[in-house]
C-alpha cells in the first residue's frame, strides 16, 4: 500500500503550523525603516501632535486604538504636560482579499499529489492536455489591517471636567500600559 498522498498533506500541515507561529500582533513600539507597523508622531504646534498607530493583519481594532491612546499619554508625559484631548480621531480599516490555491486540487502539471488517471474528474481533453473548465479551486479569506490616528492637544493641571475627549495621561498609562503587548 502506497502513501504518496501523505507527504503533501504533512508538508502542508507543517507549513501552516510554521506560518501560524510567526503571526503575532504588532508589538507596541515605534514604526521604523524595517516595519511600517507601530506608532509614529508628528509635532504640529507647541502643544499639538498628530499621533498614529498601524497594526498588522493579526492586530485587532481594539489593540490598535489602545496603543494609540497609550502613545498619546506617554507623549503628553514626556513633554511635561498632565492631560491631552483628542481633537480629530479616526480608525481606518484596510480590507484585502487573499486567495490560496486548494492544496488538494489535482493538476497533471502540478508536482504535488493528485488522484490517479483512473479516477473520474470533471474537465475535458484538449490539444494542450486535460483541462478543468472551472480552473483550480481557491480558498479566499479577508485580511483586515487597522490604523488609528488622532490629533491631540496637550494641557497642564487638572483635565477639563466637561470634555469627554480629555484624558488624564497618568491614568491612561496606568490602565492601558499593562494591557498593551510590548516587543
Amino acid at each position: 500500500m502506497q502513501f504518496r498522498f501523505l507527504k503533501p498533506v504533512l508538508l502542508a500541515t507543517a507549513a501552516a503550523l510554521a506560518l501560524s507561529a510567526c503571526a503575532t500582533a504588532t508589538p507596541y513600539g515605534p514604526a521604523g525603516p524595517q516595519s511600517r507597523y507601530g506608532y509614529s508622531e508628528q509635532r504640529v504646534d507647541a502643544d499639538r501632535y498628530r499621533v498614529s498607530f498601524a497594526g498588522n493583519s493579526v492586530t485587532s481594532r481594539e489593540q490598535v486604538e489602545m496603543s494609540l491612546l497609550l502613545r498619546a499619554a506617554e507623549l503628553t508625559l514626556e513633554s511635561g504636560h498632565d492631560w491631552f484631548s483628542t481633537v480629530n480621531r479616526a480608525t481606518d480599516r484596510d480590507v484585502r482579499l487573499q486567495g490560496t490555491p486548494d492544496p488538494f486540487y489535482y493538476d497533471r502539471y502540478s508536482p504535488f499529489w493528485g488522484p490517479s488517471w483512473r479516477y473520474y474528474r470533471r474537465g475535458y481533453w484538449s490539444p494542450w492536455g486535460f483541462r478543468d473548465p472551472f480552473g483550480p479551486e481557491f480558498d479566499v479569506r479577508e485580511v483586515d489591517r487597522f490604523e488609528a490616528t488622532a490629533e491631540i492637544v496637550l494641557g497642564r493641571g487638572a483635565k477639563p471636567a466637561g470634555d469627554p475627549n480629555a484624558f488624564d495621561a497618568r491614568e491612561v498609562v496606568n490602565n492601558l500600559g499593562p494591557r498593551v503587548p510590548r516587543g
